[in-house]
């Protein structure tokens, strides 16, 4: 007879992972990149110290708990989880583990629904709790590893949609890298900045237009032209823009790579002309103005738009940005920087993030 409580969790364990922005989303999808293997495609991305919090604590046998910042807290015994819940992801993965006993806190610095990757992030900081809490693991690279694949599969099965897996990695490794998608599951990462990088916090900036988006929806309609043979000289472009933009950010040649973000924007805007809504149309036109970079972050309509540029004009843009955002309650530029590390296990009982 199969265990009616599952596998209790008898320890508290605290984790925390980074959300990230990004230029060559969308390869990441087995869609686009297993038949575009043979032009290595890739994505960019840089972890954002914006980080989410996640801690698992023991609870009332045979039940989970979910509470999250934006979220009505959730309990449901632990064989009934359900997965169309708005935290589905996240009972998805304690059914996984067969986690039973389980309270889950879950707080986030990013805005909700801001496209950062914030749900994936949470769920790769979840999947490594429950990996040392539930299997002894220790933090490395076999964990991360663990904890990107699980939550991308856990994801994909949730969703109904084949998902890509941008957003766990990022958040499994921090860090800026370039992350190939060979096609076979095997992805390679090239870190393409280091710790040493003198100063990148003022070469990017990063804003909320106030706007949640909907990834699915522009997802979905970029998944099904390619499927029906269109776009594909854009996705060929943009595969060779995303390599060369990462070249220009290792050379910290920042004008550079203003310009060619600005060619892939306008790429992905010719596909798809809402990917913009119009404070992102704003932001992006304010950007361009003073000779920086800019680019909506995930697959946009709404959400964050991220800049790159020169020191003294992400500057402006930064003052520029503010004055625009100013206008629609809740947005904003955050105060990001770069998270080097990813994923990480902190002692049992540490709140800070």
């Amino acid at each position: 007879m199969p265990n009616e409580t599952g596998r209790p969790t008898t320890t508290t364990v605290v984790t925390s992972a980074p959300c990230r922005v990004d230029m060559g989303g969308t390869l990441d999808l087995a869609t686009f990149h297993l038949p575009l293997r043979h032009l290595d495609p890739v994505t960019f991305n840089l972890a954002l110290d914006l980080r989410t919090r996640v801690r698992i604590s023991p609870y009332t046998r045979g039940r989970v708990r979910i509470a999250s910042r934006g979220f009505e807290s959730a309990e449901f015994p632990a064989r009934e989880l359900p997965f169309d819940h708005p935290m589905g992801l996240m009972f998805g993965i304690a059914a996984f583990f067969d986690a039973s006993g389980v309270a889950i806190d879950i707080d986030s610095a990013s805005p909700p629904r801001s496209a950062l990757g914030g749900s994936s992030v949470a769920a790769v900081a979840l999947c490594a709790a429950f990996l040392v809490a539930l299997e002894g693991m220790e933090n490395g690279d076999a964990l991360k590893w663990r904890a990107a694949r699980i939550a991308q599969s856990v994801e994909s099965a949730v969703a109904g949609v084949v998902c890509g897996i941008q957003d766990q990695v990022a958040a499994a490794f921090g860090g800026v890298s370039l992350w190939h998608w060979d096609g076979e599951g095997a992805h390679r990462r090239t870190p393409v900045l280091t710790p040493g990088t003198a100063d990148l916090s003022s070469h990017f900036a990063v804003a909320y237009c106030g706007i949640p988006h909907d990834s699915l929806d522009i997802n979905g309609r970029w998944v099904k032209g390619f499927l029906s043979g269109k776009h594909r000289d854009e996705w060929h472009r943009t595969i060779g823009l995303t390599h060369a933009f990462a070249g220009a950010m290792a050379e910290q040649d920042w004008r550079e790579a203003a310009e060619l973000m600005n060619r892939e924007t306008r790429i992905r805007v010719s596909m798809t002309p809402d990917v913009l809504d119009e404070a992102g149309q704003a932001l992006v036109a304010a950007a361009v103005d003073h000779g920086c970079g800019a680019r909506f972050t995930g697959a946009g309509g709404g959400g964050c738009l991220w800049t790159v540029g020169e020191a003294a004009d992400v500057l402006a843009v930064k003052t520029a940005w503010s004055s625009i955002c100013s206008e629609t309650p809740g947005a904003g530029v955050l105060p990001a920087g770069v998270a080097w590390d990813g994923v990480t296990i902190h002692k049992a009982g540490d709140e800070r993030p």
